[in-house]
């Protein structure tokens, strides 16, 4: 007696149990250098190497008693660090908030149907997409003043209020990019099904498009916060007190040339702490909303 041969999975016979079948051997998961260099091992080998230099470093200044180890002066320095990591922080943080409203406005204005508004705003958004962000740091420092005289009141323009205008900016050019792209990769039938229930332009943007554009701009923006936080340390060039300000401070005040490569090592450390969850959430939010083909 013949017996027939079990079919293949894309030529089984319909109407037969899948479970009589023997189970078909899948690929293992491999990988990618993206995912490893995300992955919590690389958490653990960084501060493992930082850990390391430090109690090698420590260990190499036995002969010098008199002298407090270096972990012992990071931990000194730590709370006047984390003030001006904080310094930090707030400034990513405002200088986000109003680059992506500005940058949400001028992307709208890229997709706007008069040809002379969306010219200008394309045009805005290239040059302060492909200007560097230590150049418009400096001009926002040397052209905006340091008091504005309103009605008899003086207002002050501290520094960092002028690094959260000069960040905004590169911020505000790319928004309006993701938006504009994101506003573009809406299928035109949805403006067509909503002019075809009366809708203005104005309403088919705030109540049809705009919010099927959040999930598509939302990896990309968180990205973007990332790659700001990372450029704040900028604003010490400037004059500005965050936490590389503060780290050369205690540099000069100890007045010890191997402190250097673990003094910055810390202040590397505090910034890959604060953004690599981001990232990760990042990650997983572009495989949550990409596209399945």
């Amino acid at each position: 007696m013949w017996l027939r041969p079990i079919p293949e999975p894309d030529q089984r016979i319909p109407g037969h149990m899948d479970v009589l079948l023997p189970r078909r051997n899948r690929p293992a998961a491999v990988m990618t250098w993206r995912e490893f260099l995300l992955s919590p091992l690389m958490l653990t080998l960084v501060f493992g190497c930082f850990a390391i230099s430090l109690i090698g470093t420590a260990w190499a200044q036995n002969s010098e008693p008199q002298q407090s180890s270096i972990i012992a002066v990071l931990i000194r320095w730590t709370p006047l660090l984390a003030q001006g990591f904080a310094y930090n922080i707030l400034i990513s943080l405002l200088s986000m908030a109003l680059g992506t409203l500005l940058g949400v406005l001028l992307g709208i204005l890229q997709v706007s149907p008069l040809m002379l508004i969306r010219r200008a705003a394309w045009l805005v958004t290239q040059f302060f997409r492909n200007s560097p962000w230590l150049v418009l740091l400096f001009y926002s420092i040397l052209l905006i003043p340091f008091e504005i005289n309103i009605f008899g009141q003086t207002i002050p323009f501290p520094g960092w209020i002028k690094a959260v205008i000069g960040l905004s900016l590169p911020v505000m050019a790319y928004m309006s990019e993701y938006v504009r792209g994101a506003i573009q990769s809406v299928p035109t039938g949805q403006w067509e099904s909503a002019d075809s229930l009366g809708f203005t332009r104005g309403q088919t943007m705030r109540m049809v498009i705009l919010p099927q554009t959040v999930k598509r701009i939302l990896p990309n923006w968180m990205n973007l916060y990332a790659v700001l936080t990372m450029a704040t340390p900028l604003v010490s060039i400037i004059g500005v007190d965050d936490i590389m300000g503060y780290a050369r401070s205690a540099l000069s005040s100890e007045g010890r040339p191997e402190i250097l490569i673990p003094m910055y090592l810390y202040v590397l450390c505090w910034f890959f702490a604060y953004c690599y969850p981001i990232s990760l959430i990042t990650s997983r939010l572009e495989r949550r909303y990409s596209v399945k083909l």
